[in-house]
């Protein structure tokens, strides 16, 4: 049938796009900057960015890179979300985290999130935190047949669900009302503590909640697949999503060994993954997450009703930093929105001050309006998988899915989670993916806002109370701004020991479109690891030498362009020495270091170790 011309499309008249055109447009712009790609191919390249697991985020995508049919929401392999209707009918679960070791505290934070906005409770209990026989003082006034309860007791699971199940009775609460999940994990225990000795006998015990439960509370989950100790001890998503696939499996043939259903056991777990300020990487990990464990239902044999995994997202701890704490808002939210986006049924929001210690009012507030704001203002629940359809992401989430689904195998031919993690394999594993992340930390090629780029020396710090003592041994918690906060307590330290924070002088020579740009990276380098700066422009090298007397440093550091610095840094250098610099540094990378310059700072170098370096030398103590 002929087409009216009317009713051609627009870019019907233009001619077709093809993929190497643009290649060689990039290619040309390329030549302009100084690279020399040797084709249109090679440009393509030099513009792809490595990510975790060896993946790939290339400059383009087109339809031409789509992968296998992700199918529609609701609907196998779930890649799309596990309910046909999304989120979009009443959002998703609102989820606050309480770790409050008093019975009291812990109620009037409870009350105050369930009135503003929070639509499930998960609580922290045994060790040093809220004892588990307080739980019913910390339930007080609650409404248990409208607000779900997961339970996080670590070995103490058991105790915790009768404790549980008395409250169900004695506030007569029909069970099937009660919703939520009981949170036996015995191999999550097994990365915490390092220990599995108790494995099995919690594992027996576990089951047996999942049996009571599957008979009589069916909106109750017994088992929680924590990935969170993988994710928190520096492992890429891969990693964790293969963790957290043997660990499933695992209490799969668990549950079915105790008499349960296919069908049944799957219902009996929910998954508890990591959700980061890398928004592409968690909405891909989360459709990854889904299309695994889909694909572990079909080979096992299970309906497809029951096959769609429940997830439970948590801001990533790792990524949460002590030092400018202000800034895990911006990150908090992005991991929300990307969790949101990637189909999550339940989302917790860390607050903003979980790196410092037990949360306040003000940051539990700041964690659930996050989610208020996204729901309610942004409406982010409104569409179906609204990533869906992207071939980034699309192509993202399979890469994804096979690297994790090879690890998982991995771990699988090792005998499983238990015994993987009793081999070191998974530590191991783990511990050489966060080395390797550390250079890049280091280095800042991951820049940290308000911590290694943006450093405000200045800043009053937070005070809150301690939060409770982790279960000892086990896989360690790492965070990325370790390194650079631990260089900042030193810095502290010799603040309140001499009431001066160790000083750097910047020389900065020329005017000021000469050495600004070198000028405000040196600073903010030096800020990074506590050095307060002063700075001084000119050209003459006695000015400087003055100048550096004046300011009580012990170090100098010059910042210029390339050309200024043939002209003047020698002479700058060796004025500063004789004036007693200990050490001088250059912004930069020249092809010969200038007469009285020991060291080149530059992008891309290692900042810890120069900041270390800096701060032994000035005399900050350890």
């Amino acid at each position: 049938m002929k087409v009216p011309p009317e009713r051609l499309p627009l870019a019907a008249e233009f001619p077709a796009a093809h993929r190497e055109q643009w290649q060689q447009l990039v290619a040309g712009v390329l030549r302009k900057s100084g690279a020399q790609p040797e084709d249109g191919a090679a440009a393509e390249q030099a513009l792809t960015t490595a990510l975790p697991d060896g993946l790939r985020a290339r400059p383009l995508y087109t339809a031409e890179d789509t992968t296998a049919e992700p199918g529609y929401p609701g609907f196998p392999p779930f890649v799309r979300g596990g309910r046909p209707q999304g989120s979009a009918v009443s959002g998703w679960d609102v989820r606050q985290r309480h770790t409050a070791p008093d019975a009291r505290r812990a109620n009037e934070a409870v009350l105050a999130d369930l009135e503003h906005g929070v639509t499930s409770l998960w609580l922290e209990l045994g060790g040093e935190g809220l004892p588990v026989a307080a739980l019913p003082g910390a339930l007080a006034g609650v409404y248990l047949d409208l607000a779900a309860v997961a339970l996080d007791a670590g070995p103490e699971f058991t105790d915790a669900a009768e404790q549980l199940f008395k409250l169900y009775e004695e506030r007569e609460v029909s069970p099937g009302s009660a919703a939520g999940s009981l949170g036996a994990d015995p191999l999550g225990l097994q990365a915490r503590t390092g220990s599995a000795a108790a494995t099995d006998t919690l594992l027996t015990e576990a089951a047996a909640l999942a049996v009571r439960c599957a008979a009589g509370y069916p909106q109750l989950r017994a088992l929680t697949v924590d990935a969170l100790p993988y994710h928190e001890a520096g492992a890429s998503p891969a990693q964790e999503l293969g963790c957290a696939l043997a660990t499933g499996v695992a209490y799969l043939r668990a549950l079915t060994a105790a008499g349960l259903s296919v069908d049944a056991a799957l219902g009996q777990l929910e998954f508890r993954h990591a959700a980061d300020a890398d928004q592409f990487l968690t909405i891909a990990k989360f459709r990854a997450a889904r299309r695994l464990w889909a694909r572990v239902a079909e080979v096992s044999g299970a309906s497809a009703d029951a096959s769609a995994q429940r997830q439970h997202a948590v801001t990533s701890q790792v990524m949460m930093t002590a030092r400018d704490p202000w800034v895990n808002m911006l990150r908090t939210t992005v991991a929300c929105l990307a969790a949101g986006v990637g189909g999550a049924d339940a989302v917790t929001v860390l607050p903003f001050d979980s790196a410092l210690g037990q949360p306040d009012a003000f940051a539990r507030r700041i964690a659930r309006n996050t989610q208020a704001i996204l729901l309610e203002e942004s409406h982010l629940a409104r569409v179906i998988d609204p990533a869906g359809g992207s071939w980034y992401v699309e192509q993202l989430t399979d890469e994804l899915a096979r690297a994790a689904w090879a690890w998982f195998q991995e771990i699988e031919r090792a005998g499983g989670q238990s015994a993987a993690l009793g081999s070191g394999l998974v530590g191991e594993r783990i511990a050489a993916t966060w080395a390797e992340r550390s250079v890049r930390l280091a280095k800042r090629r991951e820049p940290i806002t308000g911590v290694s780029e943006f450093p405000h020396l200045d800043e009053q710090p937070l005070v809150r109370e301690p939060a409770p003592a982790h279960l000892p041994g086990g896989l360690p918690r790492v965070r990325r701004a370790e390194a650079y906060e631990a260089l900042r307590d030193r810095s502290d330290a010799h603040l309140a020991t001499t009431g001066a924070r160790p000083k750097l002088f910047l020389a900065s020579i020329g005017t000021a479109s000469a050495h600004t740009g070198r000028s405000t990276f040196a600073a903010n380098l030096f800020q990074a690891g506590g050095i307060a700066t002063s700075a001084v422009e000119g050209v003459d090298p006695a000015a400087f030498a003055d100048a550096f007397l004046a300011s009580g440093a012990t170090v100098a550091c010059l910042c210029s362009s390339d050309v200024v610095y043939g002209e003047h840094a020698g002479a700058v250098a060796e004025a500063l020495k004789a004036a007693g610099a200990r050490r001088v540094l250059l912004a930069g990378r020249l092809a010969e270091p200038p007469a009285g310059v020991d060291e080149f700072i530059s992008a891309g170098g290692d900042a810890i170790a120069v900041l270390t370096s800096l701060l032994d030398l000035i005399g900050v103590a350890r």
